[in-house]
């Protein structure tokens, strides 16, 4: 018979051999899967059965779905727990996280449900934390620069995305967008989990950049034939790259502010040094290019804007540090 263990409002998780106590004593390995899914019930049930074979745990998060996922899940032997209405990957994952941590878990894989990712990637992925290499592993469809089967319009995207996460986080990572992950369990606290869509995997390395986690990356295999996202591509890379902008302005505030400032001081100044130029002999004004002397003032404030919020920003991390 199964079991329900209540986790918080409109969240339960089912197990499907007795209680979490004795669940916890089955597991020797303690590696344990997370598998956020949303209306994914032609896919999870092979997933799972897949996964189970490289790691000790798969718990399914069942992020309000419509369909049968969460009883196809628990058909194939997933730890399920249901989130009554759709709460976003976010915190599907902290729900996730949450659940390993009391299955006793050490290492702790997420992975996309709708079978893009390959479970037999696990070990590889894993291994760093096993050896003590790192406290946090990436799966990267780039790191050696052989993934051709990404669609050209991706791949412009992922660069853009890659580019500002690396900015905001301080990492060097290939594949920022990547679901497939693998974390040490004692990492879990770090993790805000604040994100609602797909700008979760941005704001993990976010976090793990400022904890100063060792992270490292693995190559790993994904498809693109069951890709079944309900967000457009154009529509999830803007909602991404305005979510790693947001973090940037309070975490970044030199990027976001004082290098468009310096950079429309510069163009102030060119401005300026034209005005003085028509103005010095006596000859007419252009009424255009003069307004755009403004650009100084604006520049100048947004500089200073920025040094400032980066003071208190190392204040407040000094602060919390302590």
């Amino acid at each position: 018979m199964n079991n329900e263990l209540i986790m918080g409002k409109n969240t339960r998780l089912t197990l499907n051999n007795g209680e979490i106590q004795d669940v916890k004593n089955t597991f020797s390995q303690n590696i344990t899967v997370v598998l956020p899914a949303f209306n994914e019930e032609v896919s999870i049930g092979s997933i799972v059965l897949l996964t189970k074979h490289h790691c000790d745990n798969v718990i399914v998060v069942d992020d309000g779905s419509s369909d049968r996922t969460a009883a196809i899940a628990r058909n194939a032997g997933a730890h399920v727990i249901v989130h009554e209405v759709n709460k976003g990957k976010g915190a599907a994952l902290k729900t996730g996280f949450e659940a390993a941590a009391e299955l006793g878990a050490n290492i702790i894989v997420t992975m996309d449900s709708d079978g893009q990712h390959n479970p037999s990637d696990i070990p590889r992925l894993v291994a760093p934390i096993r050896d003590g290499y790192a406290e946090m592993v990436n799966g990267s469809r780039y790191l050696s620069h052989n993934d051709k089967n990404t669609p050209i319009y991706r791949r412009v995207g992922q660069t853009v995305l890659d580019t500002a996460t690396n900015m905001n986080s301080g990492l060097r990572i290939t594949d920022s967008q990547s679901g497939f992950r693998a974390f040490a369990a004692s990492t879990k606290n770090i993790f805000r989990f604040n994100a609602q869509g797909m700008a979760i995997e941005s704001e993990m390395l976010a976090d793990a950049g400022r904890s100063g986690l060792r992270i490292k990356e693995v190559e790993i295999r994904v498809r693109y034939d069951v890709d079944c996202s309900t967000v457009g591509p154009i529509k999830h890379g803007l909602s991404v790259l305005f979510m790693v902008l947001k973090d940037i302005k309070f975490n970044k505030p030199l990027y976001y502010f004082t290098a468009p400032g310096l950079a429309l001081d510069v163009g102030g100044l060119y401005i300026g040094a034209h005005f003085l130029y028509e103005f010095t002999p006596g000859r007419d004004l252009d009424f255009g290019p003069t307004m755009i002397m403004i650009l100084l003032i604006i520049g100048t404030f947004m500089a200073l804007t920025g040094i400032l919020l980066h003071s208190v920003s190392a204040v407040t991390r000094k602060t919390k540090a302590a």
